[in-house]
């Protein structure tokens, strides 16, 4: 996968956004925060305490909505202020809805399902600001099409660990990247973070 992961235009429209504010980010995905930081966006980490159920496919967008608004509400103290943001990614395809697979067969049986396929990622987000006590909440949708996989790729993709944590089982930004044929939509979003869709929910959490 040729194409930039997150565009500099969108950077620094969240860098706008954002402003002198300080931004907790409530996530354990290393992928948010190498986006953050590549927009050159100085954050502190906090991992959030709520645990992920089976994502549901009744109202996909809808469900990884609430969650990152879980998660960022699960760090949210007097204490803190400047921005919260959290996020929550999920893969669709054709119904169903694939969080982090349980195992190595979860991940096999997913990459299966996705080969030669075109497939949703969903990506929710909650910003709270919170000095004002104020959130927003927004998500966004991309098309990713996969080309036809062996079952040895499949195999050897499962042995370099890469799977392990990823919604679908696959990482685009990482050796997951050679199984996808064309992305309809932000690229950083299949990655886990929209960025362009970010900066807007600051502004509106913001009122900027």
């Amino acid at each position: 996968m040729d194409a930039p992961i997150v565009r500099e235009q969108d950077c620094r429209e969240l860098r706008w956004a954002i402003g002198s504010r300080p931004v907790i980010l409530a996530s354990s995905s290393p992928r948010r925060r190498e986006i953050l930081k590549s927009c050159r966006i100085a954050i502190r980490v906090i991992r959030p305490t709520v645990e992920e159920p089976t994502p549901s496919i009744k109202d996909s967008r809808a469900w990884v909505r609430r969650w990152a608004l879980r998660k960022a509400l699960s760090v949210s103290s007097p204490r803190h202020s400047g921005l919260i943001v959290a996020a929550d990614t999920i893969v669709v395809l054709k119904g169903r809805a694939m969080g982090k697979p349980a195992g190595a067969d979860d991940a096999r049986t997913m990459l299966r399902q996705l080969s030669g396929r075109t497939h949703r990622v969903i990506t929710g987000m909650a910003v709270i600001d919170a000095g004002r006590r104020k959130q927003v909440t927004g998500s966004v949708v991309s098309h990713v099409r996969f080309r036809t996989l062996t079952r040895t790729e499949i195999d050897a993709y499962w042995d370099t660990g890469e799977p392990r944590d990823k919604a679908g089982a696959y990482a685009l930004q990482g050796q997951g990247g050679r199984f996808v044929a064309e992305v309809k939509g932000p690229v950083d979003n299949v990655v886990g973070l929209p960025v362009r869709r970010l900066a807007r929910l600051v502004e509106r959490v913001t009122n900027r």
